[in-house]
C-alpha cells in the first residue's frame, strides 16, 4: 500500500520545482484535488493560480493583495504559458478530458500537462510529473472519497466521530447520549468494507442509527462482545481484537484512531495500518523490532518503559507522536 500525506505531497513538490519550465505563468488546477497540488506549486514559484473553468472563460486572475502588488492580477486570457496540474494520474481519463475541453476552446496559449503523482502505465498521458507512485495507493486528501475504502477496516471513533470524554464514556446514559449525537469527523461518501470498533455489542442499534443519519455506507460491522466496560478494560484486547478481524478479512487497509493500537495491529496483522493520529502509515516491517511491551504494559511499567517508546518513535517517526504528559 503507498500512502501520500498531505506533507508528502508538499515535500515531493518542493524536492522537484527545478522540472517547472521558467517560462510558465499560469498554474491550472483540475478540480477537486488537484487544486490542492496547484495552489501549493503556484504559491512556491509566486505564480497565479486559478481553476480549469476559469481558466476557459479567461477569467480575472484571482492573487491576493500581495500578489496584487507583484502583478498577478492580470486576465487568464492574457496567459502565454500554462501548467494544467492534477494531484495525480492513473488512468489518464480526467488529463484527457481537460485536452479535449482545452482544445475546443482554440486557445492561443502553450498549454503544458502534469500531475504530482503518476502511476508508471499513465506517465505518457502527461507532460511532466513529480514521482511515479505505484497501485494500491492512498492519498490522505482524498482518503474518505475513493474505491479504496471498499477493501478498507475503519475504526469509528476518532476516525467517523470525535472520540468520548472521560465523563462522557461511562458505559451508561452519558456514554448513550455520546453516541446518539457524536460529533461527526471525517464521512465516507463511498461505501467502507468493514467499521471495527471497540465499542460493545450492546450499543449496536445506537451505532447503526448514527451512521444512518450519516449517511455512511458499509458492508460489515464488528464490535466487541462483551458485557461491559470493566470487562473490555481488562481484556486489554483493543489492538489485538481489531488485527485478528483485520487480518480475517481481504482487506488491504486499516485506518486507526489510535497510534498506540495501530502498532499493534499492524504487527499482529502482518498488513499496513493508517495511524490518524500521526498520519503516517505504518508498515508491519517498521513496527516488527518495536517491544510490545512499551505500549502494552500496564500501569507503572507503562510509565516506566515511556523513555523507550519515545526513543522508538523519534528514530522511525522523528517525533514522538504520544500526548504530552501533565507536570505537577
Amino acid at each position: 500500500m503507498n500512502y501520500r500525506s498531505v506533507a508528502d505531497l508538499n515535500e515531493t513538490i518542493t524536492s522537484r520545482l527545478n522540472i517547472i519550465p521558467r517560462d510558465v505563468d499560469l498554474v491550472v488546477g483540475i478540480p477537486r484535488s488537484g487544486m490542492l497540488a496547484a495552489n501549493l506549486l503556484a504559491l512556491h514559484l509566486n505564480l497565479p493560480v486559478i481553476d480549469l473553468e476559469g481558466f476557459i472563460e479567461g477569467r480575472r486572475l484571482g492573487c491576493g493583495v500581495r500578489g496584487e502588488r507583484r502583478g498577478l492580477h492580470q486576465s487568464a486570457a492574457t496567459v502565454t504559458k500554462a501548467l494544467v496540474l492534477d494531484d495525480s494520474v492513473l488512468s489518464g481519463a480526467t488529463i484527457r478530458g481537460a485536452r479535449q475541453r482545452l482544445a475546443e476552446t482554440q486557445r492561443d496559449c502553450v498549454v503544458l500537462y502534469g500531475a504530482i503523482y503518476a502511476a508508471p502505465e499513465a506517465a505518457a498521458e502527461v507532460d511532466l510529473y513529480f514521482e511515479e507512485v505505484l497501485v494500491p495507493r492512498v492519498f490522505e486528501w482524498n482518503l474518505m472519497h475513493g474505491g479504496m475504502l471498499q477493501h478498507a477496516c475503519v475504526d469509528i471513533d476518532g476516525v467517523l466521530c470525535v472520540d468520548p470524554t472521560e465523563q462522557e464514556n461511562d458505559d451508561g446514559p452519558k456514554y448513550r447520549e455520546f453516541i446518539e449525537h457524536a460529533r461527526p469527523l471525517l464521512v465516507p461518501t463511498m461505501p467502507l468494507g468493514s467499521l471495527v470498533t471497540c465499542r460493545l455489542e450492546k450499543y449496536r442499534d445506537l451505532t447503526t442509527q448514527w451512521l444512518a443519519r450519516h449517511g455512511v455506507r458499509y458492508e460489515h460491522l464488528y464490535m466487541m462482545d462483551l458485557p461491559n466496560k470493566a470487562a473490555r478494560l481488562a481484556s486489554g484486547s483493543h489492538g489485538s481484537y481489531k488485527a485478528k478481524i483485520y487480518r480475517s478479512t481481504k482487506a488491504m487497509l486499516f485506518v486507526e484512531s489510535s497510534q498506540r493500537q495501530a502498532v499493534e495491529i499492524a504487527r499482529r496483522s502482518g498488513k499496513p495500518v493508517l495511524s490518524m493520529e500521526t498520519r503516517r502509515m505504518l508498515y508491519p516491517s517498521l513496527v516488527a523490532h518495536i517491544p510490545e511491551v512499551a505500549y502494552r504494559a500496564p500501569g507503572r511499567a507503562r510509565t516506566a518503559l515511556r523513555r523507550i517508546r519515545r526513543s522508538i518513535n523519534r528514530q522511525i517517526f522523528g517525533f514522538d507522536p504520544a500526548p504530552p504528559q501533565r507536570v505537577g
